[in-house]
């Protein structure tokens, strides 16, 4: 496993910190720091497990209001910028 800690831009979380298995892929342990607490809790239930290529696909372009991206689309440029390092 490979810790990532992940400074944000642009959302209210400032810093998503994960584990990604370097053979399988897979995500564990994703934790953001700040931002909407409810939300951002089914997001790290929800990607627990995940093959970071999925994670990547279906959260890339989502935004928060007026915002150009998302708590979302910040995990799925950090889960990208791991896979590039492995």
């Amino acid at each position: 496993m490979k810790h990532i800690d992940y400074n944000t831009a642009g959302v209210c979380a400032k810093v998503i910190s994960f584990d990604i298995d370097e053979n399988t892929h897979t995500l564990d342990n994703v934790v953001f720091y700040g931002g909407c607490p409810g939300n951002l809790k089914m997001i790290s239930k929800f990607v627990k497990g995940m093959k970071a290529e999925d994670v990547v696909a279906k959260c890339s372009g989502n935004t928060c209001g007026n915002k150009g991206t998302s708590c979302a689309d910040q995990l799925a440029q950090a889960v990208a910028c791991a896979l590039s390092g492995l």
